[in-house]
């Protein structure tokens, strides 16, 4: 059912900038396959990032807001990234997620066995990335299979800079808690 799904939505042309955080030090356009939203374990390696620069930092800052104390000393940088995918998949609203399994009520949570599926036929149909809303704000991000990546697509580092976390909280409210707007 999923692969025939995706087979009618079809491949789409995503041309633009994204961005990511990684700690300092980490080479940005490595991507990893520990399992996430989006990435089966142990499957394939993707490359986790956002079509804006507040999504990729609210992604980062709520994983470190749910550690039991702020994770102050961790350093941090923020990339702007050029991107091109030949063949992406476009799921630009949580409704198009609905009729692929994906039980839109709990997308903001750690269940990923639905959405983990669709990457994984996504994949499959060889599919160079999905473009995907984010759960922890409001816009897209841009999930890269690295090794779907066609010889025309492009995947460069245009833009570096280090993020100051507290710039991001104020007296110890830290807005990556709250729920996807």
């Amino acid at each position: 059912m999923i692969l025939d799904a995706l087979e009618v939505i079809g491949h789409k042309t995503f041309e633009g900038d994204v961005w990511r955080v990684t700690r300092k030090g980490r080479d940005p356009l490595r991507g990893g396959s520990a399992g996430g939203r989006w990435s089966p374990p142990g499957e394939f390696e993707v490359l986790y990032t956002s079509l804006e620069k507040e999504g990729a930092e609210a992604e980062i800052g709520y994983r470190l807001s749910l550690e039991p104390v702020w994770p102050s000393r961790l350093e941090h940088e923020i990339h702007k990234i050029d991107l091109m995918l030949e063949q992406a998949l476009r799921l630009a609203d949580l409704t198009q997620l609905k009729p692929l399994g994906v039980d839109v009520a709990k997308y903001q949570s750690f269940e990923y066995e639905k959405t983990q599926a669709v990457a994984s036929a996504a994949h499959f149909l060889e599919f160079d990335g999905l473009v995907v809303p984010s759960a922890r704000h409001k816009c897209l991000n841009a999930v890269i299979f690295l090794d779907r990546l066609g010889r025309d697509g492009r995947l460069d580092v245009v833009e570096t800079d280090e993020i100051n976390w507290s710039d991001y909280y104020d007296e110890g409210s830290i807005p990556f808690t709250r729920s996807r707007p």
